[in-house]
Order: structure tokens, then C-alpha cells, then sequence
């Protein structure tokens, strides 16, 4: 597995403050949000939050008003660890969208708490 460079981590933590992020505890109480998977499709196919849709952070900015048109949608994404789900929130606020988010911990914190997840 890759480790983060430097100036990745850096990249992200100069962001954080400017991204809303929401807990695992917090999602889970809160049915309004639509949960977005900005994994890779590698690791989307291996396993996936329940109720996520997915669109990767490679391809989000491109498609997201297709998916999601009305800018007001609460969108929470999540990655593996919560980094590139970040960076993809700042974009997504960048681009209009108002209510936006990160999940605190991503795949990783959700699989730490032994929560369920789907295999297509």
C-alpha cells in the first residue's frame, strides 16, 4: 500500500478547516444525507457502505451535476480515511453545492466499528 506523501498530507490538512465533516455516529442518525463512495473501482468492487453510490475521485467534478443536479442535495463522501473524501468536498463547494461533507474516519472507521458493508 502507498503512504501518502508530504505534501499530500499537507494538501489536505491546509483544506480540512474549510470542509464540514460529519461522524460515523452522526451519519448513522441522520437519513438525509446521499452517500457518495469517492474510491477507487477497485475498491468499491471489493466492498461498499450500505446505501452509497458511487463516483470516484477521479471522475466527480465531471459528473456530478448529471447525478445531482439540485446543489442544495446533502452529499456526505467518504473514502478509505477520510482524505480524498476532503478534497472532493472542496471541490464540490467550489462548484456550488451547499451542503457537503466528509465522513470522519471513511471505510476504514466504518470497518473499525464492525458495521456492515455490501458486496455486489
Amino acid at each position: 500500500m502507498m503512504h501518502p506523501s508530504s505534501a499530500f498530507s499537507a494538501l489536505v490538512e491546509s483544506i480540512r478547516p474549510h470542509v464540514v465533516e460529519v461522524s460515523i455516529e452522526a451519519y448513522q442518525a441522520d437519513d438525509a444525507w446521499v452517500l457518495i463512495d469517492v474510491r477507487e473501482d477497485n475498491e468499491w468492487l471489493q466492498d461498499h457502505l450500505p446505501q452509497a453510490k458511487h463516483m470516484s475521485r477521479g471522475i466527480i467534478e465531471r459528473d456530478i451535476e448529471q447525478r445531482f443536479p439540485d446543489k442544495h442535495t446533502p452529499l456526505l463522501l467518504y473514502c478509505a480515511g477520510g482524505a480524498r473524501s476532503v478534497l472532493a468536498a472542496s471541490s464540490l463547494q467550489l462548484m456550488g453545492y451547499q451542503k457537503v461533507a466528509s465522513l470522519i474516519g471513511g471505510y476504514k472507521g466504518w470497518i473499525q466499528r464492525q458495521l456492515p458493508v455490501v458486496q455486489e
